[in-house]
C-alpha cells in the first residue's frame, strides 16, 4: 500500500496551480474538466504518479471560497535547505508565515508557507 494523493479544494484553480508550480516547483501532471459535475481536477507533484504521491486540487466551478476548519494541519515538503527555500519562495511572491529556524522544543529546521487558499505547507530540511 502507498498514499496516492492528498486532495485540497481550491477557489481559484489557476492561482493555485501557479503557486504549486511556480513557487513550490511542482509539475502539473494532469488536469481534467468534468462539465456535468461542474468541477475540475488537477494533479501536481514532483514526479510521476506511479512512484510519487501527488497533490489533487479540486475546483468546484460555482464555489468562490472555503472554510478551512480547525482539523487541517499541513502538508510537509522536504527541501534541501529550508533557509534557501524560504528566500526563493519570498522572491517569487510566496507568503512565508513562519521563517526558517529550529522547531520549538527541538532542533529540526522548519518553516511554514501559506498557499492562496490559506492551506499551510511545512518545509523540512533533508534528513540525508
Amino acid at each position: 500500500m502507498r498514499i496516492l494523493h492528498t486532495m485540497l479544494r481550491v477557489a481559484d484553480l489557476q492561482k493555485s496551480i501557479s503557486f504549486y508550480t511556480d513557487i513550490l516547483g511542482m509539475r502539473l501532471l494532469r488536469r481534467k474538466d468534468f462539465p456535468d459535475g461542474k468541477f475540475t481536477l488537477a494533479f501536481l507533484g514532483y514526479g510521476d504518479e506511479s512512484e510519487n504521491t501527488a497533490l489533487e486540487l479540486t475546483h468546484n466551478w460555482e464555489v468562490s471560497s472555503y472554510e478551512l476548519g480547525n482539523a487541517y494541519g499541513h502538508i510537509a515538503i522536504e527541501v534541501e535547505d529550508v533557509y534557501a527555500a524560504c528566500d526563493a519562495i519570498k522572491s517569487k511572491g510566496g507568503e512565508v508565515v513562519r521563517d526558517a529556524g529550529p522547531m520549538k522544543h527541538g532542533s529540526t529546521i522548519l518553516a511554514f508557507v501559506k498557499d492562496p487558499d490559506g492551506y499551510m505547507i511545512e518545509l523540512l530540511g533533508s534528513k540525508k
